[in-house]
């Protein structure tokens, strides 16, 4: 009996293996670099932060992504920044006292890119809303 658990074992094991790199290979490029269509309203986010320190997060989170930044303009609150060859504009405004809304979209207006440019940039945000400036 303990035999055939170690027979049967041995020969569903490497099928289980199979069916996960099935999935998934290594070789696969990651989803979030890859060009998708995005949705406009997945491009903005509110955060809890009032909007300067929402602007220098967003130049921090920029810089930590390593994407190259194009231009700043802090009075009107606006980062242009380019990555994967394409320019973005990053727009930062207040809603109140204590929550900013910031924009992220591509300058030539086509929302075929990959997602990981607007959602590493949130993240980072997210990551780092409560650090002191």
């Amino acid at each position: 009996m303990k035999n055939l658990f170690i027979i049967l074992s041995l020969l569903i094991m490497p099928c289980a293996l199979a069916e996960e790199t099935a999935v998934r290979p290594k070789s696969a490029p990651n989803p979030l670099t890859v060009s998708q269509q995005i949705m406009f309203e997945n491009c903005t986010k509110i955060f809890g932060v009032n909007q300067e320190k929402l602007f220098y997060l967003t130049l921090a989170s920029i810089s930590a992504n390593r994407f190259n930044v194009e231009e700043i303009q802090s009075s009107h609150g606006y980062i242009i920044f380019s990555a994967n060859r394409n320019k973005y504009l990053a727009t930062i405004s207040k809603i109140d006292k204590t929550n900013a809304i910031l924009k992220i979209t591509p300058c030539n207006n086509v929302y075929n890119f990959p997602p990981g440019v607007i959602t590493n940039t949130f993240k980072y945000i997210d990551l780092n809303m409560t650090a002191k400036i």
